[in-house]
């Protein structure tokens, strides 16, 4: 038996999406996964297994652009950061909202912006993220802010300029990703508090101002790229959302190291127990 079955999904606009269900026996609520920049679907399959195995099902979705919702090409490929929010996650929102089953969003990293750029968010009973932070440098720690920042103004506009896109795969980063994302994304990072300091993009706040989900954000002490200064220079813009933030130390679970990546990894599940408790008080 298949793990998944897999979903033809169309996006707001039209856009063509890939996404999987993991259906569970006795589905008690629904998991719709928010992804991070860069990372396919594939990668959320073990906490979706083991989200099944507790009694939720489980949606993924690649985003446009990326994994088997990449065109054949990203050269000339146009598209707005957030339309992974705005465009692709709110269709997969409305079409499980059609089952009458609660439906609960975990965001990893981008994930976590995405909940205030929803224009569906009621729709949620709840969500919890991992490793959602503001992006600005300034907030990463010694070593790692001089590597960003350098990979930011001196290797990304060189792989940009070569292939029309940023290359992220042969820097090891990831997928490869849109130039719109790069560009978006390059611009919020100079910002303390990302999108919500910039003034090309107004009304930001105000935005995540009407979520009013109960929202976890979970960022581990080694979380470079997230550290709980970053998520505690973000999260808090969701200021009429029922927020709680944790500092998550990886000795207290038995983990020497977590990083930006570690939430979703094998040996990380006994941090999932902790997302499935707080899920079912919002049923």
């Amino acid at each position: 038996m298949a793990e998944f079955t897999p979903l033809s999904i169309v996006a707001t606009d039209g856009y063509k999406l890939t996404g999987r269900l993991y259906q569970s026996d006795s589905a008690k609520g629904t998991i719709i996964i928010a992804g991070a920049t860069g990372v396919p679907q594939r990668f959320y399959s073990r906490f979706a297994m083991q989200s099944i195995q507790q009694g939720f099902n489980v949606v993924t979705v690649d985003y446009r652009g990326i994994g088997d919702s990449a065109p054949a090409t990203l050269k000339g490929f146009e598209m707005d950061y957030r339309d992974w929010a705005s465009k692709d996650l709110v269709a997969v929102i409305d079409e499980q909202a059609k089952e009458d089953l609660p439906l609960y969003l975990v965001g990893h990293s981008y994930g976590g912006h995405a909940i205030g750029m929803l224009s569906n968010h009621d729709k949620l009973n709840a969500a919890y993220t991992f490793g959602t932070g503001a992006g600005w440098h300034g907030w990463m720690p010694g070593l790692e802010k001089y590597k960003v920042s350098f990979m930011w103004n001196v290797i990304a506009p060189i792989v940009t300029r070569a292939k029309g896109y940023l290359g992220w795969s042969i820097l090891g980063m990831g997928e490869d990703l849109p130039m719109g994302v790069y560009k978006q994304w390059k611009r919020w990072c100079r910002f303390p508090s990302y999108f919500f300091q910039d003034p090309q993009y107004p009304g930001m706040s105000e935005r995540f101002e009407k979520v009013r989900l109960p929202i976890k954000a979970v960022n581990s002490i080694d979380d470079k790229w997230a550290m709980p200064q970053s998520r505690d220079a973000f999260m808090p813009y969701y200021r009429n959302a029922v927020l709680e933030m944790v500092d998550l130390n990886p000795k207290d679970h038995g983990l020497n190291q977590v990083g930006h990546m570690g939430y979703f990894f094998a040996k990380a599940n006994g941090l999932w127990d902790d997302v499935f408790r707080f899920f079912e008080q919002y049923k």
